[in-house]
């Protein structure tokens, strides 16, 4: 081998700068349309093959797979995905990264790079600095900015390749076969964390005249077993579900990877046949977008199956905690993360209400079917320790509420924050009026006396028929403009019934205290005052979610 003049650094400033310029084309788009590529994750995923769609398309345009990864990973937390869907995504998002090749062998190898790329770096940089105070014109001169680096540091990789290639035989690679350039080509994807980056060096390579088409499809199929890579360091100490869904990543890319790899020279020879190219680099791109289109349609009968079976695997990473949502979602993505506190929320409603109707069920017991000491020993236990999970769910969300404040929230995400989290705290608070004097309710239960059993009576029917009005509230699609006026409606049945109360102690000689009754009453009334004002904000954060569509 002669000597070669390889400027390294140059090189490698050239990786450098297009990861650069991709990481920055990632949080300027992410800006400009970064809910709406949310909202259709979130709207048209209900079906493996609209994943795979909506990945696919989302990703081309994102230029992340990265980054469509990490909003899979936050629905599927969320439960806005199932496992399933979430996999349709993953392999859609595989396809949609082969975008960049196709951009960069289209238009990188046909004219000077540099020269290009100057415009975009100028008047993106001009962008960017002047409209400080222009959040759409920033951004886009982010984009500008991402675009042009993109280019330049493909320039720079491509004219230190271009030199070292005039000195540089391969044929002594050659001769081990087309799977050492798998390995080369998945440890370089490894090394710089980016399939899109090692591909480019690829393209690079063979536009030097370095290595040929085989040797080159060889290295894009390690690249797209290396990329699976970084999600599985990345699903390390997390999640279950995302160790699952690293997991499927890596056999799909790994099966599809090796099945192509065994027929290596006749599927590029079919190929080049049937859609005519004769140019290697726009056959290479071809045979990338190929190699994960025949993943797809092989995997695509076997995602059912696949979920079962991930289904099985990591149980004991299952996190930690009450909570069913919040503990799977990371509160960077903000509008995710209050979704799936927004759910928590409803299920903490229920399980209030569900402990409301416990204490006036006293557990659900009959007084014909279990025996006083099971009657005595039951209702503090259960009830109490149903009163500690909700207070222990409490704690977790407003834990997660400090993390999620630390983001960067628009204002009616902001909003919308607040609501959820003086519902939370209203509906806690009606868990303890009713916790606090569910001792006396029972012992109520135990009273014969007419005028406590009338009393008794007259609450649970109450309660009962309230708990149906705040149910129908919140089914309401539309949020009526004036707010229930409940605390109003409860005040006058406070009064009535302690009118009513007073009126029937001048005519019979109660044993029962008086003050307990009072008591009762008074905490019965606070506990559905507080209740009601959880519906209503729960239900005012809904209503600006409405007023702010356009």
């Amino acid at each position: 081998m002669d000597h070669v003049d390889f400027d390294f650094w140059k090189f490698f400033a050239g990786i450098g700068i297009f990861l650069w310029g991709i990481f920055q084309l990632e949080n300027a788009i992410k800006a400009l349309g970064g809910n709406s590529f949310r909202q259709m994750l979130h709207r048209f995923t209900n079906a493996p093959w609209k994943g795979i769609l909506i990945g696919t398309i989302v990703t081309a345009l994102l230029q992340s797979s990265s980054l469509v990864t990490l909003m899979v990973l936050a629905f599927l937390g969320a439960g806005v995905l199932n496992l399933k869907n979430a996999i349709g995504v993953v392999l859609g998002a595989n396809l949609g990264t082969t975008a960049t090749a196709w951009i960069v062998a289209t238009l990188g190898f046909k004219f000077s790079v540099e020269s290009f790329s100057l415009p975009f770096l100028g008047i993106g940089s001009f962008l960017f600095l002047i409209f400080e105070n222009r959040p759409n014109l920033k951004n886009i001169g982010a984009f500008s900015i991402g675009f042009g680096l993109m280019f330049l540091g493909l320039d720079f990789m491509k004219s230190s390749i271009e030199a070292i290639a005039q000195g540089m035989d391969l044929d002594i690679f050659k001769g081990y076969g087309a799977w050492i350039f798998l390995i080369v080509g998945l440890v370089l994807t490894a090394v710089i964390q980016s399939s899109s980056a090692a591909i480019v060096i690829v393209l690079s390579t063979m536009n030097a005249g370095m290595i040929g088409l085989t040797e080159g499809a060889a290295m894009v199929i390690g690249a797209n077993i290396g990329t699976t890579i970084t999600l599985g360091i990345g699903s390390f100490g997390g999640t279950a579900d995302k160790k699952r869904l690293a997991l499927s990543h890596f056999l799909f890319n790994l099966v599809t990877g090796t099945l192509v790899f065994i027929f290596l020279d006749w599927i590029l020879q079919f190929t080049m046949k049937v859609f005519s190219i004769r140019d290697p680099l726009m056959e290479l791109v071809l045979f990338n977008t190929f190699l994960n289109a025949v993943g797809i349609v092989l995997f695509y009968p076997f995602i059912s199956h696949l979920e079962r079976l991930l289904k099985k695997l990591f149980k004991k990473d299952e996190p930690l905690g009450l909570s069913k949502f919040i503990k799977n979602v990371s509160p960077k993505l903000p509008s995710v993360a209050l979704e799936a506190l927004e759910k928590e929320i409803l299920l903490a409603y229920d399980s209030t209400v569900n402990f409301i109707l416990n204490v006036l069920e006293n557990g659900d017991l009959e007084e014909n079917n279990n025996s006083i000491w099971r009657k005595i020993l039951y209702q503090p236990l259960d009830l109490l320790e149903e009163y500690d999970r909700i207070k222990k769910l409490e704690d977790e969300i407003t834990k997660y509420h400090i993390l999620l404040q630390e983001e960067f929230l628009s204002e009616r995400e902001a909003q919308k924050l607040t609501s959820l989290m003086l519902s939370l705290r209203t509906m806690v608070f009606a868990a303890k009026d009713i916790k606090d004097v569910m001792h006396n309710i029972r012992d109520m239960e135990d009273e014969e006396d007419r005028v406590v059993v009338s009393l008794h009576g007259k609450i649970k029917s109450y309660i009962m028929e309230y708990l149906e009005k705040l149910n129908s509230y919140k089914k309401l699609e539309k949020t009526p403009e004036s707010e229930p006026n409940w605390i109003t409606e409860n005040s006058k049945q406070y009064k009535t019934w302690i009118s009513d109360l007073y009126a029937e102690l001048k005519s019979s000689d109660l044993e029962f205290p008086v003050s307990t009754l009072n008591n009762v009453i008074k905490q019965v009334i606070s506990c559905l005052d507080n209740l009601g004002s959880s519906v209503i904000h729960w239900k005012h954060q809904k209503k600006e979610v409405i007023d702010v569509m356009p």
